[in-house]
């Protein structure tokens, strides 16, 4: 089967213009097509001299950047948690928007700021015995279910291996492992039986899975750890129509590092500069 016959049977939602050429094209907004046209270093950005990307896959990338169906989340009930800033809060409002009922997670009281119809907040920490529970539980008294797990509490040790202490690495694998591994196993109770949904391990998985740095040995280590907890648990659901899946995501210009950067978004936005693409998000 062609390359392209295929993208278009696994893309049953896109609008497909069959007057293009050989590969079939789908129908994109203005802006998505003209960056598919563009030239590779106009993608990418300067320092990259020669178009190392292939382009069908950058363009599968855009499409479904741009199309992705805006109400398939609609009436679902999702928890999001350490909602209360960053990646994890976009995802919230970004869901709510979109007409899911979510339940937002944090231990920082800012959470209560996204407090609106279908939107409910809940200050605990994701670490605590019985967070977990309350969280699912929440969700279930509010709107009846739980539909989707979005597992997107994460935080990062910066130190050489050689002076990490015992209490140190335990504060790294808490938030960014056992938060996820409570989390997913109640969600798992309370979506199994409906043999149906989703859990998402955002903050998640990383790239720091597969790429190192001097310095993060442990928060490498964590997200390692959460993607083959991903995958075990993918693998443990599929009978119970339960997609789990991890999202490795680069550079986003946060306050994850502030606690040890003064400059830690600055430092983002600048290391982003490195990425293919030619900035963080």
């Amino acid at each position: 089967m062609a390359g392209s016959e295929a993208y278009a049977e696994t893309q049953p939602t896109l609008v497909l213009n069959e007057s293009s050429h050989h590969s079939k094209t789908p129908t994109v907004p203005a802006m998505a097509q003209k960056m598919i046209d563009a030239p590779c270093e106009t993608l990418v950005g300067k320092r990259r001299t020669a178009p190392p990307y292939n382009s069908f896959l950058l363009e599968k990338t855009i499409i479904s950047t741009f199309l992705s169906t805006p109400d398939e989340v609609a009436g679902k009930v999702v928890l999001v948690t350490s909602a209360a800033s960053g990646i994890d809060r976009s995802i919230a409002e970004l869901m709510h928007q979109r007409g899911a009922r979510v339940i937002a997670e944090d231990v920082q009281p800012e959470v209560n700021q996204l407090a609106a119809e279908s939107l409910v907040p809940l200050v605990a920490d994701i670490i605590a015995d019985g967070a977990a529970e309350q969280a699912v539980a929440l969700a279930q008294n509010a709107f009846g279910r739980l539909d989707v797990l979005v597992n997107c509490a994460g935080r990062i040790l910066y130190k050489p291996l050689i002076d990490i202490t015992r209490e140190e690495w335990h504060w790294q694998m808490e938030t960014n492992v056992t938060g996820a591994f409570l989390h997913s196993r109640e969600a798992m109770k309370a979506i199994m039986p409906q043999r149906s949904g989703a859990i998402v391990n955002v903050n998640i998985a990383s790239y720091a899975a597969y790429f190192a740095f001097p310095g993060i040995a442990a928060y490498t280590a964590s997200k390692g750890a959460l993607v083959q907890l991903n995958r075990t648990q993918a693998l443990e659901t599929i009978a119970h129509g339960i997609r789990v899946n991890a999202i490795g995501v680069g550079n986003v210009v946060t306050n994850i590092i502030n606690h040890f950067r003064e400059d830690g978004r600055e430092f983002l936005a600048e290391h982003g500069r490195n990425a293919p693409i030619g900035r963080a998000a």
